[in-house]
């Protein structure tokens, strides 16, 4: 095999997973597309000692502590993964002893025009990830099913929360009586567009032709897993609230996919992972890649100790006295 590990993915869940498996001397590859889903977005948050930091340079930072460890990168997309882990590239053939994906999410955004222009930077999603920047600014939530769950979130973090009903569904009377006591406003109507001053959101407009102000603008993507071909992974539905909001790549709490020898960690598997636990679950999986390798070795050692040197194999396991 040219690699212990291949991992497929150069994102927080990637990298991590490639610098504990390299820390335990472990030949490893990332393959990466150099498109991370948060490259729009000004800074990752909530990520201890590294709070605010730009996306890229997060990457960058990362991919060279994997780097002193031994850890080589390609930057490339991977076509397709045939038996026996021969992941095909563009211009050549590598293989591995296993696989960690670690390919992320694809966001789609409501169809409304002008919102795929302005996201990750006014046009948001996670109250965690960007609300603390919004704070007591004017917020708009688009509801494409049910928008309850952003809009009060985000009704935290300021006063001035308005619920754009759109497409979505119309509140319950017990929403309704959650919306007032939030303070929370509601425009009925489908939106159709948003409106952009001096490269700043400044208001959502109604089909109507109604603009109203805003500064920034919540909406709730659907988020699909990015799974490579070839691997036979049969992606899964992911519901939240009792609505389907996208796919996920089954896991174990390990990583371990239902393919032996094929991990995952990040958003593919966890699609509400902010940065910081897609990191964590990378290492998760580097580490339990990296056991499972130690596993087979030994099993395989002992097997030919026992085929070539079984005198040999009792000998060392003989108690030595006075030592």
């Amino acid at each position: 095999m040219d690699y212990d590990v291949v991992v497929v993915g150069g994102g927080a869940a990637g990298l991590s997973g490639a610098v504990a498996l390299a820390r335990s001397l472990r030949s490893v590859l990332v393959i990466d597309a150099g498109a991370p889903r948060n490259a729009p977005a000004d800074g990752v948050h909530n990520y201890l000692g590294r709070e605010g930091v730009a996306p890229r340079e997060l990457a960058a930072i990362g991919r060279a502590e994997a780097a002193a460890y031994g850890v080589e990168f390609v930057d490339d997309r991977v076509l397709a993964v045939h038996p026996g882990f021969r992941v095909e590239l563009a211009d050549r053939t590598v293989t591995a002893r296993r696989i960690l994906l670690a390919t992320g999410l694809t966001d789609e955004l409501p169809d409304v025009p002008g919102l795929a222009a302005r996201w990750g930077r006014d046009v948001l999603h996670c109250p965690y990830c960007h609300g603390y920047e919004v704070r007591g600014r004017a917020v708009g939530v688009l509801s494409t099913g049910n928008g309850m769950h952003q809009a009060l979130l985000f009704s935290q973090l300021s006063a001035d929360v308005t619920l754009f009903l759109h497409t979505g569904d119309e509140p319950t009377a017990d929403e309704w009586a959650q919306l007032r006591a939030r303070g929370i406003a509601v425009v009925d109507g489908e939106v159709a567009g948003i409106e952009v001053t001096d490269d700043r959101l400044t208001g959502v407009r109604l089909a109507s032709g109604r603009v109203v102000p805003r500064d920034a603008v919540v909406v709730a993507p659907r988020v699909t897993a990015t799974v490579v071909p070839g691997l036979g992974l049969e992606p899964e539905p992911v519901e939240m609230l009792g609505r389907v909001i996208g796919s996920r790549i089954p896991a174990d709490p390990t990583g371990a996919t239902a393919v032996p020898g094929v991990f995952v960690a990040g958003n593919a598997t966890d699609v509400s992972a902010q940065v910081v636990a897609a990191a964590a679950a990378g290492m998760r999986a580097g580490v339990m890649i990296n056991a499972a390798l130690v596993t087979e070795e030994t099993r395989e050692a002992v097997e030919r100790g026992r085929v070539f040197s079984p005198a040999s194999e009792r000998e060392l396991c003989t108690p030595q006295h006075g030592v």
